[in-house]
């Protein structure tokens, strides 16, 4: 919704106490932009430190799934919940970085658990989108991040190699190895990831 000049005008003719209460009674209804407010204003925990404490619920959490492991569709629902989770830490914290590393991390911790998953195409796809969008988010940050992601990378690349079904999925989808490294990922990776989509890959 576009908001026009009159309304803006509009809003802006509340008293103070008016948009107190207006403010007040639109962060009940959105969660997200609360918490995203708090963390702004007075949450004395910084990003970096938020960013930690979600890494290790990331590893435990992984692991608690991991004891549904052989039923595929239950342990990707797990998945995508604790992805979720990262999702929401980058709305609320604005932490690209970890965006980044989060996803990594979690994709290490999954491929950690097995070098194969029984019934695992949809959880492989999965990860392969991930891998892709992490790639187009990667090459958007500052190259100074690059150090600190090298071992992300570094670990993702040994485990998909270690994995035959992955590393022939990620072959038949697009996925050139050689971009898990920063300084390798193509500048246009963003067209190539939609080109791949367009053409009826990474499905």
């Amino acid at each position: 919704m576009e908001y026009s000049k009159e309304f803006k005008q509009a809003i802006s003719a509340f008293s103070s106490v008016e948009k107190d209460r207006l403010i007040i009674r639109l962060l009940k209804k959105d969660r997200i932009l609360s918490e995203k407010l708090y963390f702004e204003l007075i949450d004395p925990e910084t990003q970096d430190e938020k960013r930690a404490q979600l890494e290790d619920s990331v590893k435990e959490e992984v692991a608690a799934a991991s004891n549904y492991i052989k039923n595929a569709k239950h342990f990707l629902r797990l998945i995508r919940k604790i992805s979720a989770k990262i999702t929401e830490h980058v709305k609320i914290t604005s932490d690209k970085f970890g965006e980044v590393s989060l996803n990594l991390l979690l994709i290490n911790e999954i491929l950690a658990l097995a070098t194969h998953f029984r019934d695992g195409y949809k959880l492989y796809i999965y990860l392969l989108n991930k891998i892709f969008r992490t790639l187009v988010l990667t090459q958007k940050l500052d190259s100074d991040y690059f150090i600190e992601l090298n071992v992300y990378f570094e670990n993702l690349h040994e485990s998909i190699l270690k994995n035959t079904e992955l590393a022939q999925l990620a072959l038949q989808h697009g996925l050139d190895l050689n971009w898990l490294h920063p300084e390798n990922i193509p500048e246009h990776i963003a067209i190539i990831l939609k080109d791949l989509k367009s053409d009826g890959f990474l499905r």
